[in-house]
């Protein structure tokens, strides 16, 4: 019975974080869409969440493809295939690895960040002051960084799939001795709209998931600043599992049979 009652009380409060989840996520939704907004707000978080992330975003993003030339070139020099190496870099880098690596980056910069402070203003009652204001937390809060997380994101995973494909260009080009014109023209030959847009709406949704699990993490941490901590460990890990949930889930929407 004792190993029941632990089943239970498990499965229970699985329910019950996955009922707040829900509840959360209906109502930062619901805020996003309708007025008032906070332009200054959502201008911040975009610069925060956008700019700022270039850097981290874009070296990762240039040694991926780098890597990416280089290890398949290795294993299609084996079959006499090393003219797939360009193919195989801009579909890899533009349908995942930008925006997973991209999404993965900027949860741990941007998740963490989101929770730690919104952890911090729940712990010291900040937030029961802006009830106390008549300022909607949801409003002032939430909805900025989602909205500006969702659509700032994108715009980093394009920058990513251009970084990414002209490191594979050098690699291929000054290490690997592949001609520069045939290079780029393998690189246009294969490569479709549809591979850049299931990335871009995999970022969206990535960017989507990554403020939501700052927010989430953050609006409901307790215990001062070890479970400001946990709030922020939890945003990370739970951004990153979703990241990865997510992105086979619309993989198999966009090239699933």
């Amino acid at each position: 019975m004792d190993f029941l009652a632990t089943v239970g009380r498990v499965f229970m409060t699985f329910l019950a974080h996955t009922g707040r989840l829900s509840a959360f996520t209906a109502m930062a939704v619901s805020h996003v869409v309708r007025p008032p907004f906070y332009p200054r707000l959502i201008m911040r978080s975009m610069v925060e969440i956008g700019y700022y992330s270039l850097p981290v975003v874009g070296l990762t993003a240039v040694f991926t493809g780098m890597v990416l030339a280089l290890q398949s070139y290795s294993g299609f020099s084996r079959f006499a295939a090393e003219g797939a190496v360009a193919t195989v870099v801009v579909l890899s880098v533009t349908r995942e690895l930008a925006p997973v690596l991209a999404g993965l980056m900027v949860a741990g910069r941007i998740g963490a960040s989101m929770a730690a402070e919104i952890g911090t203003m729940r712990v010291t009652e900040q937030i029961d002051a802006l009830t106390t204001l008549s300022t909607n937390p949801f409003k002032y809060l939430v909805a900025p960084r989602i909205l500006a997380g969702t659509v700032m994101l994108p715009f980093l995973v394009l920058i990513a799939d251009i970084i990414g494909v002209f490191g594979g260009y050098i690699v291929g080009v000054y290490k690997l001795g592949f001609n520069s014109s045939t290079y780029i023209a393998r690189t246009w030959e294969f490569l479709e709209p549809l591979d850049v847009i299931s990335g871009l709406t995999k970022a969206s949704v990535f960017g989507f998931l990554i403020t939501l699990m700052g927010c989430y993490n953050g609006y409901y941490s307790r215990g001062g600043a070890q479970g400001v901590g946990a709030a922020t460990t939890n945003a990370v890990v739970s951004a990153a599992i979703l990241i990865l949930v997510f992105n086979y889930i619309i993989t198999a929407m966009f090239f699933g049979k």
